[in-house]
C-alpha cells in the first residue's frame, strides 16, 4: 500500500502539501494540486483513517449506538443517519449493544473520541453518568428520538412526541367505533414506550372510556412478543374489537395471533402500531400505524452532533441543546375498520 511520503516524492512536494490537498485546506497552486492528484491516482494511495485520527486527535467518523440491530427500525434510522453523515463528509460506525449495558459502556470508552468524533445514541440502556463521562473526555453524545419532549434529559437530544403518536392511534380506533380496546406495550412498565401508552390512555379517557388493566400487557418489543401478548388478550377478553400496540413489531405479531385464532383483520379485530417501519407497509393486511419522522430525526441528530464537535470540548454548565421533530402522522391502511359487535368463532378450542 502506497504511503503519503511516496505520493509526495512522486509529485515533488512535501507530505504536508499532500495532506493539504487531501483535506482541501491551505494554499496550494492548481498545478501543484493536480500533480498531487495524479500521483495519488498513479499509486492508488488511500489515506489511513486510524493514523489520521491519531495524528490529528480527531476522526472523520461519527458513531451510532443502537440496542439491537435485529430490530428493523434501527437499520432504517441508521440508513438515514449514514446518508446525513456522508453528506457532511463523515463515515458512520454502527455499534450494536445487544441490549447489554456493558457493551455500550465499552463502545463509549473505546470508540467515542477515538475512532469517532462523537456518538449518536438510540436506547442503549445506559445511565446519564456514562454519557457524561464520554463528554468529559471531549466526545459529545446526542440522544436520538427521546420520547418525552416535555422532559428533556441533561444531554443534547432530538425529541419526538410519542405521546401524540399514542393519542393518534387511539383516537383513530375510537373514531371507528371501537370501545373495547386492548393494549400491548412493547417495553417494561415505566419503560421507554410509556409515553406512547400514556397517549393512548389520555385519548381513551377524553372519549369517556375506561382502560381495563387486565386488557393491557407489557411484552417484548418483537413480533413474537406481540403474538404471545395478543393471544393472551384474546383469551381473556372475547369482546375485544381492537388492539393498540406501542410499536409496529408487536402489532404484526398481534395480527398473526388473530389469524391463528381464526379472526379476520380488520373485520373481526382492528390492529394499530407506531413508527411505520417498512414491514408495516409490506404486511398483509398492511398495518395502520402512526409514522414518526425517522429520516428527519436522523438528519437533526447528525447536524446537532456535528455542531457540538465543531464547538470543541463540552462545556459542563452549558444548557444541552434540544431539537424537536415535526409531529407524528397517522397512516391509515388495511388493518383497521369500523367495529363490529359479533366476531367469528375462534380456533384452538379457546373459550374467548
Amino acid at each position: 500500500m502506497a504511503t503519503i511520503n511516496e505520493v509526495a516524492r512522486l509529485a515533488g512536494v512535501t507530505p504536508a502539501t499532500v495532506s493539504n490537498v487531501l483535506r482541501k485546506r491551505g494554499r496550494v497552486g492548481e498545478q501543484t494540486r493536480q500533480r498531487v492528484l495524479d500521483a495519488i491516482d498513479t499509486l492508488g494511495y488511500r489515506p489511513h483513517l486510524a493514523a489520521r485520527a491519531l495524528a490529528e486527535g480527531r476522526a472523520p467518523t461519527l458513531a451510532l449506538m443502537v440496542s439491537s440491530i435485529a430490530n428493523p427500525f434501527y437499520p432504517e434510522f441508521a440508513l438515514a443517519a449514514e446518508r446525513a453523515a456522508r453528506e457532511s463528509g463523515h463515515f458512520l460506525i454502527i455499534c450494536n449493544t445487544n441490549d447489554d449495558p456493558a457493551i455500550g459502556r465499552a463502545y463509549l470508552e473505546q470508540i467515542a473520541g477515538t475512532l469517532s468524533e462523537g456518538m449518536l445514541v438510540m436506547n442503549a440502556n445506559l445511565d446519564f453518568a456514562d454519557f457524561a463521562a464520554a463528554q468529559a473526555r471531549g466526545a459529545p453524545v446526542v440522544l436520538c428520538m427521546w420520547e418525552r419532549p416535555e422532559a428533556a434529559p441533561p444531554l443534547p437530544c432530538v425529541t419526538v412526541d410519542f405521546a401524540l403518536a399514542g393519542r393518534l392511534a387511539a383516537s383513530h380506533l375510537i373514531a371507528l367505533g371501537h370501545r373495547r380496546i386492548g393494549a400491548i406495550v412493547g417495553s417494561k412498565m415505566s419503560g421507554i414506550h410509556t409515553p406512547r401508552y400514556e397517549g393512548f390512555v389520555s385519548a381513551m379517557h377524553e372519549a369517556g372510556l375506561d382502560v381495563d388493566a387486565s386488557a393491557v400487557i407489557h411484552a417484548p418489543d418483537t413480533i413474537e412478543g406481540g403474538y404471545t401478548a395478543a393471544h393472551t388478550l384474546l383469551a381473556r377478553h372475547r369482546a375485544l374489537t381492537a388492539i393498540f400496540t406501542t410499536n409496529d413489531l408487536p402489532a404484526l405479531g398481534a395480527m398473526h395471533a388473530a389469524a391463528d385464532a381464526g379472526l379476520d383483520v380488520p373485520r373481526d379485530l382492528s390492529v394499530t402500531g407506531i413508527t411505520d417501519i417498512h414491514l408495516a407497509r409490506e404486511s398483509r393486511p398492511a398495518l395502520t400505524t402512526v409514522a414518526v419522522p425517522t429520516a428527519e430525526a436522523a438528519q437533526l441528530a447528525v447536524t446537532l452532533l456535528r455542531n457540538l464537535v465543531a464547538k470543541g470540548p463540552h462545556v459542563p454548565h452549558a444548557a444541552p441543546e434540544v431539537c424537536q421533530t415535526s409531529a407524528p402522522q397517522l397512516i391509515v391502511r388495511a388493518s383497521t375498520a369500523p367495529a363490529r359487535v359479533r366476531r367469528r368463532s375462534i380456533k384452538r378450542g379457546s373459550d374467548i
